[in-house]
């Protein structure tokens, strides 16, 4: 908690604890996230100044577990004890064990008055920073209670049934065998019932499926439906890692298709994972460790300086429509981001259009709910240029069960992430 309240994400902090431990440090983390809000009003009504920052982190994680009896993974009396025990072990906290003592001996004796004064607090109600609540509700005034809702529950474990190795019938059979129950989900997609790690699905390593929201799924289907896939097809997947969606790209055209896909990373690290998911899968594309803003560095290189059939543009963006899976999100973004980042989407959009073919789509996504990064970002560049024509495309994808009583209706019907689709066509000359 201390080294995201620092700026770091979860997954790298996550990263640094002990394997066999970090399923269990994982989960509670992920609870507290969600009541950070909650967990930080408390302690606000409590505390007249803020603790050091080891020992407030501590103090709100213990106040986000407890909070709630109903939610408690401990003991009340328990928490507070190993709480102590871990202050007391760590030169960092040491000194204010018996501070932290106190302060949740007396949560525990006016629990209810003191949640019933934070209640009205929206940090506390929602979970979610006060900037990132007020953009919801100018963005989707109608709906911006439930995207929060959902955001702070559990996303689904949705796989993607590789259609060149296997069917949705088959694979829910081999699911089945292993009593597993999964649900349909689109095309090839499968929501499991209850999540378990990918080392036992069956035929994972083989690459008969793979891990993806059913909301990322559709970008290949958008992209690639109506074009001519009997004669060679140039893709280029612009900001590719981890390699998901350019696999779903291959996967999709089928195993006899002349499609030649061209793989964009501007990290490094992050492009070994794109050649580690194909390999799996038993894929091949062209993988480039370049800045998609930069083609004079790869085009002419990389591509004989030729121009796209299709483009997938999966933008850096604030993964606002993720948070169900990356609760850390919302605590590590800050309200400038959204300007900065939609600046650069803009770049980007500029950048890659005319390397389209006359003709040619290109889908612009987003894993984000906000506006400024999904309708407003395409509406400004449609009106400059006049050679791209909006074709008929999901638009905002709110995060949520769409099978669910009072859930918004979109494009979409099922559990997925929130996302932005907008599929554009350049103009023939």
């Amino acid at each position: 908690m201390q080294a995201i309240r620092a700026g770091q994400s979860g997954t790298a902090a996550l990263a640094a604890v002990d394997t066999a431990l970090r399923p269990g440090v994982q989960s509670l983390l992920f609870q507290v996230l969600r009541q950070a809000g909650r967990a930080e009003a408390l302690r606000r009504q409590m505390v007249a100044r803020t603790p050091p920052p080891a020992a407030d982190a501590l103090l709100c994680t213990a106040l986000a577990l407890c909070w709630n009896p109903e939610e408690s993974p401990y003991e009340p009396f328990t928490l507070v004890n190993q709480v102590v025990e871990a202050a007391k072990r760590s030169a960092s906290t040491r000194a204010q064990a018996s501070f932290l003592n106190g302060c949740l001996r007396r949560f525990l004796r006016e629990r209810e008055a003191l949640v019933a004064r934070t209640d009205g607090d929206s940090l506390a109600r929602w979970n979610h920073p006060v900037w990132w609540v007020e953009r919801l509700r100018k963005d989707h005034p109608q709906h911006w209670e439930q995207i929060l809702q959902a955001n702070n529950a559990h996303a689904p474990m949705t796989l993607r049934v590789n259609a060149q190795k296997s069917t949705i019938a088959l694979y829910q059979k081999a699911l089945e065998a292993i009593n597993l129950e999964a649900i349909p989900s689109g095309s090839v997609g499968l929501v499991l019932q209850h999540p378990v790690p990918v080392q036992s699905l069956p035929g994972f390593e083989e690459g008969w499926v793979s891990v993806q929201d059913a909301a990322a799924q559709m970008a290949a289907p958008l992209l690639l439906e109506g074009l001519d896939l009997t004669r060679p097809v140039r893709v280029l997947d612009a900001c590719a890692a981890p390699g998901g969606k350019t696999a779903h790209l291959l996967e999709w055209a089928g195993a006899g298709a002349p499609i030649q896909v061209t793989a964009l990373e501007i990290d490094a690290t992050r492009s070994a994972r794109i050649g580690e998911t194909l390999q799996r899968l038993g894929l091949r594309a062209q993988v480039v460790v370049a800045d998609a803003a930069r083609p004079q560095d790869w085009w002419q290189q990389h591509c004989d300086g030729a121009q796209f059939d299709a483009i997938l543009l999966d933008a850096p963006c604030t993964a606002s429509g993720i948070v169900r899976r990356h609760p850390d999100v919302r605590w590590l973004r800050r309200g400038s981001d959204i300007a900065q980042l939609a600046g650069l989407q803009a770049r980007l959009l500029k950048t890659l259009w005319p390397l389209l073919r006359p003709g040619g789509r290109l889908l612009y996504c987003t894993c984000s709910v906000f506006r400024a990064e999904g309708d407003d970002q395409v509406q400004t560049f449609l009106a400059h240029n006049t050679d791209a024509q909006l074709l008929p495309s999901p638009g905002h994808l709110i995060p949520a069960n769409g099978d669910k009583p009072g859930a918004v209706p979109d494009n979409q019907s099922g559990d997925h992430d929130g996302f932005f689709y907008a599929l554009l066509q350049k103009s023939p000359q």
